[in-house]
């Protein structure tokens, strides 16, 4: 591991519990939806709700997912793990229990990898473990009181549990934006933030270098990475601050303010055993056979580490270029096909983080929602390769298919009259006219003046309406001035 950086004289340590909800259309135990956006209290049925004589029965598909992840991230799946029963009581948890997994996870160990700071890290999992949702509490819209809407209630969760091993905010933020990459990628949950789908809790405490570890508390519920990050920086002040004073950390659950930019206690901190877990008589343990888990693994996509990997190696792309490509799944797709149409790796990578990406940040949607097929796409950048239009021109042909105004690749050039002028003879007129109509400039670059000639180049632009070739124009030029 790297030498932790101080902060104030105290060394960091940071570990995370992730909460991401399993893309499965139904609960965890349940038949009742999981979709967002319901009017409240319309998907939680009697199994949600443990009304007198219901009995849970575990999807297979969150399983599933399950299985996923733990292969992804090279942990074991265990052969069979136990339900348990967290008991504890608050109003939005309509049993008085969570059903849970304790001693034995479905999940065990594993890694997550990702970049920070320029160099490859490593960060260790303790476990993952399947676990129903609770409801909500809402206090905004009721004055003095608060309402329940228990549709999470019952909603798939797999928590992602890691070692204690981050040692700043920024490096938190890294590891959390890779492992909410993976859950995408591998089409276990859709990483919604705003809607909950992907929610992570950091214990944070602060130390000496070389002293035990220190008292943690934990920051619930961070539901954005730039939230995330402006909480740990400021949990970590708060806790120097104390210790500095003469003051002891106590154990505790924090929420983070954005508005305030400051965490506040919410309770005490529970250990494990004022949960009071026991195994949860009404589901026998979860058996995974080798059968199942190879399932699983023959449906595994590509990995963007190995995918990466691939673009490098087969499509010459620069590490860097290889890694926006593999940012999602969706986009990887998308270059593939956009390169296989064009036939030009590099500049199909170019685009897709240039004017593609441009233009999909201002709209504020992903590669999902890009209004051009990549085929259309891999028709522009091939007439850009093989000097129809140049590339100004291609950018204003873009803007014009993106927007709907045009008809085509080649259509569109010619209605905008962006075809390059490919006539040697009608180019070599036009560049001894320039030569003969800008003496001095001429002599400014046979002085050794290379501005001079750029401004001449400008010149045969000029005369040709912007339609000549750049470079051909260029060439041609200092052969006529040799």
């Amino acid at each position: 591991m790297p030498t932790s950086p101080l902060i104030r004289g105290f060394e960091v340590v940071i570990g995370f519990e992730t909460h991401a909800q399993l893309s499965t259309a139904s609960k965890i135990f349940s038949g009742a939806s999981t979709a967002f956006g319901a009017a409240p209290n319309t998907q939680a049925c009697a199994v949600d709700l443990a009304l007198p004589g219901t009995l849970p029965v575990l999807n297979r598909g969150a399983v599933e997912r399950a299985i996923r992840f733990g292969l992804a991230v090279g942990a074991k799946i265990a052969p069979q793990s136990v339900f348990a029963r967290k008991n504890y009581f608050y109003p939005d948890l309509p049993k008085g229990y969570q059903i849970s997994q304790y001693e034995i996870p479905v999940v065990q160990g594993g890694r997550v990898d990702f970049i920070f700071d320029g160099a490859p890290r490593s960060l260790r999992l303790t476990r993952a473990h399947l676990e129903e949702d609770a409801g909500k509490s809402l206090h905004e819209d009721y004055s003095g009181q608060t309402g329940i809407d228990l549709n999470r209630a019952g909603t798939p969760l797999l928590e992602i549990v890691s070692e204690p091993e981050l040692r700043s905010s920024a490096e938190a933020v890294e590891y959390a934006r890779a492992l909410h990459q993976l859950v995408v990628w591998l089409g276990i949950c859709d990483g919604n933030m705003q809607e909950g789908s992907f929610r992570c809790d950091a214990n944070v405490s602060v130390r000496r270098p070389g002293a035990p570890l220190g008292t943690r508390r934990e920051i619930k519920n961070l539901n954005s990475f730039r939230f995330l990050q402006q909480a740990i920086d400021f949990e970590i002040q708060w806790q120097i601050d104390r210790i500095e004073d003469g003051l002891a950390i106590e154990q505790a659950t924090v929420l983070f303010n954005p508005d305030s930019g400051e965490t506040r206690s919410m309770r005490s901190k529970e250990d494990a055993q004022d949960y009071r877990y026991f195994p949860d008589p009404d589901l026998p343990p979860l058996v995974i056979a080798p059968e199942w888990i190879e399932r699983v693994r023959a449906a595994m996509p590509e990995l963007p580490a190995a995918m990466a990997a691939r673009f490098q190696r087969d499509d010459g792309l620069p590490a860097h270029d290889a890694a926006m490509m593999t940012q999602s799944l969706a986009l990887a797709r998308y270059y593939e096909a956009l390169r296989d149409g064009c036939g030009q790796p590099k500049l199909a990578a170019n685009w897709l983080m240039g004017e593609v990406s441009k233009r999909l940040n201002a709209e504020g949607r992903g590669i999902a929602g890009a209004p051009l097929a990549p085929a259309t796409l891999a028709a522009l950048i091939a007439r850009v390769a093989d000097g129809t239009v140049s590339n100004n021109g291609a950018r204003q042909v873009f803007d014009a298919l993106w927007n709907g105004a045009g008809a085509g690749v080649d259509a569109t050039i010619e209605s905008l009259g962006l075809r390059q002028m490919n006539d040697a003879g009608a180019l070599e007129a036009i560049v001894d006219a320039v030569i003969a109509a800008n003496a001095k400039s001429v002599e400014e670059f046979r002085a050794g003046k290379e501005k001079a000639f750029n401004a001449l180049v400008g010149q045969v632009m000029k005369a040709s309406q912007g339609k000549a070739n750049p470079a051909q124009a260029g060439a041609l030029l200092r052969l006529r001035l040799q």
